[in-house]
């Protein structure tokens, strides 16, 4: 059996790098960077004013500005994990690639096409990986 790459850090750290990249665009998870709360918080003061001003018809009005608003404000603001992963530190990286590691502690691979199709094929360990990514970004981005 070909050795593991769990010996060879700065790799592993690549291939993990990789994998998450490939599950994030899998499953088509982007998020919010800025201004999210911002247009949030607009959209439905603009639909309270509509609602007290016009009533039920006020609020229609209200929430088609608002979401046109909130939308205005957000453009451009939204990352797709992969852009996001791919500028974090070297020291982020190495802590992200700790924590998949510690999932995927008893898995053996040689490169990261091997890791990427073994996780994959594996869909409660491909829901570990996303769910330990989308909790590692939204604390990391407080997004």
């Amino acid at each position: 059996m070909p050795p593991s790459r769990h010996s060879e850090m700065p790799v592993m750290v690549e291939d993990i790098m990789k994998l998450l990249c490939s599950i994030s665009e899998h499953e088509k998870i982007k998020t919010a960077v800025k201004h999210s709360k911002r247009a949030a918080v607009l959209g439905a003061s603009i639909i309270f004013v509509g609602g007290l001003v016009g009533g039920p018809q006020g609020i229609a009005v209200g929430g088609i500005i608002g979401g046109v608003l909130g939308a205005w404000m957000t453009r451009g603001q939204f990352q797709s994990i992969p852009q996001i992963l791919m500028e974090l530190p070297p020291a982020e990286r190495q802590k992200l690639a700790k924590e998949a590691t510690n999932i995927l502690r008893d898995l053996e691979w040689t490169d990261a096409g091997q890791l990427i199709r073994k996780v994959m094929a594996n869909e409660a360990l491909k829901q570990k990986l996303l769910a330990m990514l989308v909790g590692y970004v939204s604390k990391w981005l407080k997004a």
